[in-house]
């Protein structure tokens, strides 16, 4: 959820990443932040100077909150593809709010059973630009949080960039969320699942 919160002062020191580098640093307590939104099971933040960092659900202590609940967790039962898509959709760019499936981030997830029994989940994924320093951030959380399902034995995300991703892609409810023009494009909507 967003939210427009006033200046709060870390309360202990806080392993953060930069926003867009995907750079880790620490910042000291007491450092002034104001939370700009909280998704993900993430916070988004801002400091005095306007620089952004992501705080880790886990480190919600040191803005003095409880961790946010995670959609993923405490699953039963067999894989189904809306777990999947449920759990691909608890995943959120830092700077926007809203997930890598409305974005159109998302080019392919297919399913695979594996010798244990158990089910394997490749994506493809790609990020808004090459450059993106947030895409091992991205990634990292879409593995995560896949790898949390029932069944789910390994997941592994290909960052791609052909074709490159553009507005297009993005969900028409992205769109008018971000205030983008909805031009005559058409948008792709979502992926299928394939099982193999």
């Amino acid at each position: 959820m967003a939210i427009a919160a006033d200046k709060i002062e870390l309360r202990r020191d806080c392993e953060v990443i930069a926003v867009p580098s995907g750079m880790k640093q620490t910042l000291p307590a007491g450092t002034p932040v104001r939370i700009m939104q909280t998704r993900g099971g993430a916070f988004t933040v801002s400091n005095d100077i306007h620089a952004i960092f992501r705080i880790d659900g886990s480190d919600a202590d040191a803005l003095g909150l409880a961790p946010p609940s995670s959609s993923t967790q405490n699953l039963e039962g067999s894989l189904t593809d809306d777990m999947v898509w449920k759990a691909l959709k608890s995943v959120y760019d830092p700077e926007l709010p809203v997930n890598v499936v409305d974005l159109g981030l998302i080019y392919s997830c297919s399913i695979t059973n594996t010798e244990q029994d158990g089910k394997s989940i490749a994506v493809r994924m790609a990020m808004t630009s090459p450059g993106c320093g947030m895409s091992n951030v991205l990634k990292a959380d879409v593995e995560s949080k896949l790898k949390r399902l029932p069944e789910v034995t390994d997941a592994s995300v290909e960052v791609v960039f052909d074709p490159p991703w553009t507005k297009s892609r993005m969900s028409e409810g992205a769109r008018l969320q971000l205030g983008m023009d909805l031009d005559d494009s058409p948008s792709p909507g979502l992926v299928q699942i394939s099982r193999f």
